[in-house]
């Protein structure tokens, strides 16, 4: 007959090797919305200008992948964020969070930055080239 606690350890160690065996868990990139963008000066058409998003992600599941810049025309751009999440277990609290964004170099003259929302929204800026 065998012990109990050989009989424990066997189902426990058989628990075990199934949830190692378990796939990963899933994870999906979303287009995140932002809270605020505050757009540095100073910037000419020699250096790379940049800008800081910023906003709050709903749980800790969220982290961010990157922003996308896409030209419409030489002065207009549009900027989507985006994020990985993942699914399964956790915690959930408001996530902030604040990154820089790369716009490159540009031309002189004001640009219309336009930060694109997950519902159709956008945030709109002007960003100064000297």
């Amino acid at each position: 007959m065998k012990s109990p606690i050989k009989i424990i350890l066997g189902t426990a160690a058989l628990i075990f090797s199934m949830q190692v065996k378990a796939d990963a868990p899933v994870s999906r990139d979303v287009v995140i919305a932002l809270n605020d963008v505050f757009i540095p000066g100073g910037f000419d058409s020699t250096t790379d200008a940049y800008v800081i998003v910023s906003g709050i992600f709903p749980n800790g599941c969220y982290k961010w992948k990157g922003a996308e810049k896409k030209d419409i025309n030489a002065f207009e751009h549009e900027v989507t964020s985006t994020a990985t999440v993942n699914q399964g277990m956790c915690i959930q609290v408001l996530v902030p969070f604040s990154k820089d964004v790369r716009m490159g170099r540009l031309q002189a003259g004001q640009h219309i930055l336009r930060f694109m929302s997950n519902d159709g929204t956008y945030i709109e800026k002007t960003l100064a080239i000297e």
